[in-house]
């Protein structure tokens, strides 16, 4: 018989204890962004552990079955691994390539916002340093759903790491373009990059918001303005 190491080896941390915790958290409720998703009760820390261990003997037909697994955790240790065999092929570009064909075809099982912030900017923010990153833009404006979207933006942290900040000014502006209003975790992605955009170069955040932020949606006017002081976060807000 057929063995998946790492399927196997994440569904043997399974700890039921924890699922209850962890549904809530991952809003699975009926009409919630989680909804009818299912989870093993396994921490990420314990999940990471495990595919420090199985990314070099887990080959793409076991990343297949993990991606559609019906459990959140098995998802995710399929996007961990598929990062880390992403991280150590940088020698091999053929493979880098395949990695991320399989990322950009699997997004249909990418669906929590944690799935979408532990792999794309890991994997297609560093794939895209050096190419058109076009592809993030149409994700963040065309993502047939709210996780391709968010990726789009996400992905810019490799970006900022790397001292540029264009990507993800352009990409927020394409998120105030949209029919409002809008969601919440877009609104969250979008004022966390644009936070960390601010921590780079904070006077232009705040250039940027001065014709901005009297109609930025108010959730990422929150999280962008998160660093400045209190009295400026007043005054923003307040406005």
């Amino acid at each position: 018989m057929t063995t998946n190491p790492l399927y196997d080896a994440v569904l043997a941390h399974r700890d039921p204890s924890q699922v209850e915790g962890l549904m809530r958290f991952f809003k699975t409720g009926k009409g919630q962004y989680g909804e009818g998703d299912r989870f093993l009760g396994i921490k990420v820390p314990v999940t990471r552990e495990v595919v420090k261990h199985c990314w070099q003997t887990t080959s793409f037909d076991d990343l297949e079955t993990c991606i559609r697994s019906e459990y959140h955790e098995i998802r995710l240790a399929a996007l961990l691994t598929l990062v880390q065999q992403f991280k150590h092929a940088k020698k091999d570009p053929a493979l880098q390539q395949r990695c991320v064909d399989f990322y950009l075809s699997h997004t249909a099982f990418i669906n929590n916002w944690d799935l979408v912030d532990l792999s794309c900017y890991e994997l297609l923010g560093t794939w895209l340093l050096d190419k058109d990153r076009t592809l993030l833009y149409d994700l963040a404006r065309d993502g047939k759903t709210l996780w391709e979207q968010r990726i789009g933006i996400v992905s810019t942290m490799q970006f900022l790491r790397h001292g540029e900040l264009d990507d993800t000014y352009a990409i927020a502006e394409i998120y105030l373009s949209k029919p409002q209003p809008l969601h919440d975790l877009l609104q969250k992605a979008g004022g966390w990059l644009l936070r960390e955009a601010g921590k780079r170069d904070e006077q232009r955040l705040k250039a940027w918001l001065s014709d901005r932020y009297k109609t930025l949606p108010r959730t990422m006017l929150r999280y962008a303005i998160e660093k400045f002081t209190e009295e400026e976060r007043k005054n923003y807000l307040k406005s």
